[in-house]
């Protein structure tokens, strides 16, 4: 099966299984999911993520996380689609929920976040919001 937005697919998931109130979902594995994974985990998102390569088709399983029956993540948005793709510049980079949420930016130096681009003054595509 081919996915036009495989990132877009991941947001979904993710939405899909916190409104159902489950403890873990699983997607098709690749290294830009993974590397969202681990930003969602350093930024206390997501309890944990594993890569689990059976077949020859690696998966990933995230953990969720909630807390007080709620969870973690509110809203989770694609920014950047396939359609339409959005650059921004480091100072052009936008504040999430006034610093309380953050934005996933793909840059030259890598996968990162709003904050981390900021710092190393550098800019990219924006990837999706979290807050």
């Amino acid at each position: 099966m081919s996915l036009s937005d495989p990132i877009g697919d991941m947001i979904a998931r993710v939405k899909n299984a916190q409104a159902r109130n489950h403890k873990k979902v699983e997607l098709p594995s690749s290294n830009f999911k993974s590397k969202i994974a681990d930003i969602l985990k350093n930024e206390g998102f997501i309890k944990d993520f594993k890569i689990n390569a059976v077949d020859k088709k690696p998966t990933l399983s995230l953990e969720l996380k909630y807390h007080s029956g709620n969870p973690v993540i509110s809203a989770f948005e694609r920014v950047s689609k396939p359609g339409r793709r959005i650059f921004s510049s480091a100072e052009g980079l936008p504040k999430i929920n006034n610093g309380l949420g953050i934005a996933i930016v793909s840059t030259p130096k890598g996968v990162m976040t709003d904050i981390d681009a900021r710092k190393q003054r550098v800019g990219g595509e924006i990837i999706c919001k979290v807050f």
